[in-house]
């Protein structure tokens, strides 16, 4: 159940009403199904409105969105952070809805980007890929996790445990191998040269426990790695087909739609937007996967964005501004949506705040804490990793 409210203007052709009796409010309550949507862009036309506004939440605001549009209304997303209601009051549905309706008759809203219908698809994509291609690292995780367990050192030999010679060994040990010196004989390449220290690291408890564990990590990481190529391929042939002109369109039906606008000006770059992926690869630190996960957040007509300080600020990659008695003090930067900033623009990790056991083995400790104890002559509690 999904509350709206609207707000109209209802004065009569005299004017003598009074600019505060002009503005009349309504509301309604139901289901977020098709029908009772595209019955409420009905009567929101009927009623003479002409703007939509609603609170970007989740995936919740897709069908009322894009269905509404549907209908001829000018839809605007709006962040939830720019729409917070005045604190102190109580807050419910049907409140939030009467304040957005406040705030957009009185123009203090600005729309969010909604790219249009290719780029879209383009992003549920390159999306996907991520969140399958974080699973796998996961469950690679989780294979050396279970060679530790077995007293298996291959990590510290070989530098990617799943690469040919590593995956070898690992398809070997769970088909029953056992000996260090063969598993170490199935080195390749460079890896040759250590056989010593194969066999040292591979000397361990492995069992058929282990094996049947590792059997099924290895089966999920082929499983992701298959789904992870096929999407691939799918990036690569939407990007050819959003690149290729549409025949059907005619000389003056190119401004028809924003789909078609989005395929029309794909169409009219040097290369298509395969063209555009080579050329962005040519920046140093962008390879095509970032390069296809650039075109997917922020789409190849970037109007929507006035600067570049504006794409920047979208992205969330620069710090917030806060000044007070004359003092600018950087903010730090906004929480982006996932795949907006994560995949090619990575923050590095806050520095980890020191235990009290390593903190006084390395001196951080003075600088860890806010307040420093006073000194005093008594020998204090001591700190160390067993808790005494």
């Amino acid at each position: 159940m999904r509350p709206a409210c609207w707000r109209h203007h209802s004065c009569g052709p005299s004017g003598s009403s009074a600019p505060g009796d002009c503005s009349s409010t309504r509301h309604a309550r139901g289901p977020a199904n098709t029908a009772v949507i595209l019955e409420l862009g009905e009567q929101l036309v009927a009623l003479g409105v002409q703007r939509v506004v609603m609170e970007a939440t989740s995936v919740y605001w897709k069908p009322w969105f894009f269905l509404l549009g549907s209908a001829g209304l000018e839809c605007w997303l709006v962040n939830a952070r720019d729409v917070k209601n005045v604190p102190g009051r109580p807050k419910t549905d049907k409140l939030d809805a009467v304040w957005l309706a406040k705030l957009a008759e009185k123009g203090m809203l600005r729309p969010s980007f909604v790219p249009p219908k290719p780029v879209r698809q383009l992003r549920d994509l390159t999306r996907t890929r991520t969140v399958f291609t974080e699973d796998r690292s996961r469950v690679k995780q989780r294979v050396e996790k279970l060679l530790e367990d077995a007293q298996i050192k291959l990590s510290t030999v070989a530098t990617d445990i799943f690469g040919v010679s590593g995956r070898a060994m690992l398809d070997a040990m769970v088909a029953g191998e056992r000996d260090p010196r063969a598993l170490a004989a199935l080195a390749q390449g460079r890896m040759k040269a250590k056989h010593d220290a194969l066999v040292d690291a591979l000397s361990g408890t492995f069992e058929q426990h282990h094996a049947d564990l590792l059997a099924l990590l290895l089966a999920t990481v082929d499983h992701l790695s298959t789904q992870i190529n096929e999407l691939t391929a799918r990036i690569e042939r939407l990007l050819a087909q959003i690149s290729s002109p549409d025949p059907d369109a005619g000389p003056g039906s190119g401004a028809a739609t924003p789909e078609a606008r989005a395929q029309a000006q794909a169409a009219s770059l040097p290369g298509g937007l395969p063209g555009l992926i080579q050329r962005l690869d040519q920046i140093p630190g962008i390879g095509p996967t970032t390069a296809q996960v650039i075109l997917a957040e922020i789409g190849w007509d970037t109007r929507a964005f006035p600067t570049p300080a504006h794409l920047v600020s979208w992205a969330k990659l620069s710090p917030r501004t806060i000044q007070s008695g004359g003092k600018n003090t950087p903010g730090r930067p906004g929480r982006a949506t996932p795949g907006s900033r994560e995949s090619w623009a990575r923050r590095p990790p806050p520095r980890p705040r020191p235990t009290p056991s390593s903190a006084h083995v390395t001196g951080a400790w003075s600088n860890a804490c806010p307040t420093r104890r006073p000194w005093s002559p008594w020998p204090g509690r001591s700190w160390s990793s067993s808790g005494t």
